[in-house]
């Protein structure tokens, strides 16, 4: 497989295992409470997204359904600094510069992939076993993201790219090639990701009638299938009722059914039986095989009257119908065809291709936004609403996680609430931001989803719905691997009970002040106060509510004996050197 090489490549590959686990900080002021009093298990985090990524892996790895970046384009003309602090002194500088305003500044397309490498690895993490990830990007750097998508991804899990319409109209004085469109690369986590099926438009339904007042509308289909040669049972001839002639498939075809329930559907019309028309030559014509290789003993369906008696039964069928499943096309004069109901085709699928008129423009976006914001733009590339909303349509159910790891103007909690507000889902976001604007802009576009925004004709009505807002505390561990003296007993706590159970974290400790929780037979204790010595001891057991198999305890130091703890079935583990490294 082709990969790509640039400069600083080798320091960033293993980066996202160095990068220090932040615990993360509730500010309950920022957040907004639902009607019943929650926050519907939805996050703003303001920090950088590689730490921000971090901190959610114990909770949330292999559990986001689906996940949107619209990541720095890299134009030139754009600002954007991650300081990501790669152990490397020759290059912790030179990351953490700002990239942008540097015309052809050749290094700014490595530092970029230095950026997105690690971010991309902590993404698919996060991503679950069936989940997708769509990334935003424009052809600056789209090649470049593709190679690099390949490698950590693996190209039997590219989707799609998909070329999104971003203009609705193309200044007339700009230069080459003016580009119309902007890219979503879409990659899934396993191979084999199929996309979930559109809305059915009124011009598709359009195509579907009803003119033999059959119980729904249906339109004309194939009556055939491929495969003669392999289906021979399936290859025969059926009279028509109006004219007598025998019909066959055409070359290569066979019946779309089995000859029983063929038989079933041109009962329908007039009585039918079986009959030896002595026509293997015919056949075999039909399968591409010489006579002698065609099978035996495949009957026809003939009419079991004479033509005149049989035409008079199908004329009435015809007149007043509902004609069956397999009827006669051309009022009775033509072929064979299908009906095809409209309830058994489903949606549309999703194309590579989604033009303005279906989701959204540019300027749509930046109106939108301004109505959000009392006529002001805060955000100066932001995403239309509806574009994310195509995203969260093809792919994931109502009940779903959506992160978005850099989420500038807040576009993709917008999408989520709108489409749960639309549909009654339940979908849930995760949303990650860097700059100071995560609480003025992203968070507050979330607060005035929620709250109702506009005013007069342009007044939209509020969302019942919440989130809590974030910032990122300290790392949990040192440089030296001992704890940080900042840490409280609460963060250890989750943490531990993640890294050991990838279960959700409930607060037990009215039950028991070290109890985590039982998970899969088995009983966590986390033995630990910050500051203070804990020890596991015949009295802190006998203490100890419920007992598992087996019963594992965090604690300093063990003043049992190892043997002893076997017979018991407890598992002792020592703060911090046995806590898992993430």
């Amino acid at each position: 497989m082709p990969t790509l090489n640039w400069m600083g490549k080798e320091k960033v590959v293993n980066h996202h295992r160095d990068v220090p686990y932040r615990v993360l900080e509730r500010v309950p002021e920022k957040g907004v409470l639902d009607s019943h009093g929650s926050d519907c298990g939805n996050m703003v985090i303001h920090g950088d997204n590689l730490e921000a990524l971090k901190a959610l892996l114990p909770e949330y790895e292999g559990k986001v359904d689906c996940i949107y970046i619209d990541p720095p384009y890299n134009t030139g003309n754009e600002g954007w600094r991650y300081n990501d602090n790669v152990n490397d002194p020759r290059i912790r500088k030179w990351l953490g510069e700002a990239v942008g305003k540097e015309g052809e500044d050749f290094s700014r397309h490595d530092k970029w992939l230095c950026m997105m490498y690690p971010r991309l690895q902590l993404l698919r993490k996060l991503l679950s076993p069936t989940g997708a990830i769509f990334i935003s990007i424009d052809d600056t750097e789209l090649a470049n993201l593709r190679l690099v998508c390949d490698e950590i991804f693996s190209p039997s899990c590219f989707v799609s790219d998909v070329s999104w319409q971003r203009n609705y109209s193309t200044r007339n004085d700009s230069k080459g090639i003016p580009a119309e469109v902007e890219h979503m690369l879409v990659y899934s986590k396993a191979p084999g990701w199929q996309p979930r099926k559109l809305p059915r438009t009124s011009e598709m339904d359009s195509k579907y009638k009803n003119p033999d007042n059959d119980v729904m509308p249906w339109r004309s289909s194939d009556a055939f299938a491929p495969g003669a040669a392999t289906h021979q049972g399936m290859v025969y001839a059926i009279q028509h009722p109006f004219t007598g002639k025998l019909l066959y498939p055409y070359s290569g075809s066979c019946w779309r059914y089995q000859q029983d329930k063929m038989l079933d559907y041109m009962n329908g019309w007039c009585p039918y039986v079986l009959k030896d028309l002595d026509d293997a030559d015919r056949r075999a014509e039909v399968c591409g095989l010489d006579a002698s290789e065609v099978r035996e003993g495949v009957k026809g369906i003939v009419l079991a009257q004479s033509v005149e008696e049989s035409k008079a039964m199908a004329s009435a069928i015809q007149k007043t119908g509902p004609w069956p499943r397999f009827f006669f096309s051309r009022n009775g004069k033509g072929g064979i065809a299908r009906k095809t109901y409209i309830d058994s085709v489903g949606g549309r699928l999703p194309t590579n291709y989604w033009p303005y008129s279906e989701v959204g423009h540019t300027d749509e976006a930046k109106k939108e936004i301004k109505t959000i914001f009392g006529g002001k733009a805060p955000f100066d590339t932001p995403k239309p609403t509806r574009l994310i909303e195509r995203v969260l349509q093809i792919a994931v159910g109502d009940d779903a996680l959506v992160l978005d790891s850099f989420a500038g103007s807040g576009t993709t909690a917008h999408a989520v609430l709108r489409l749960n507000a639309v549909d009654g889902g339940s979908r849930r976001f995760i949303l990650a931001e860097l700059d100071g604007y995560a609480d003025t802009v992203t968070a507050e576009r979330v607060r005035r989803v929620i709250a109702g925004y506009g005013e007069g004709g342009n007044a939209v009505e509020g969302i019942d719905s919440g989130f809590s807002y974030y910032e990122l505390g300290p790392a949990l561990f040192r440089g030296d691997g001992t704890l940080s003296p900042d840490v409280t007993r609460a963060d250890l706590a989750r943490y531990v009970w993640a890294t050991e159970t990838r279960a959700p974290y409930e607060d037990l400790a009215d039950e028991h002040p070290y109890l985590l929780g039982e998970h899969a037979q088995a009983v966590y204790y986390l033995a630990w106060e910050p500051g203070e010595e804990t020890a596991l001891t015949y009295d802190l057991l006998r203490g100890l509510p419920r007992k598992g198999s087996p019963t594992v305890i965090y604690a300093d130091r063990c003043a049992i004996a190892p043997e002893r703890l076997d017979e018991m079935g407890v598992v002792f583990k020592r703060v911090p050197d046995q806590i898992a490294r993430i």
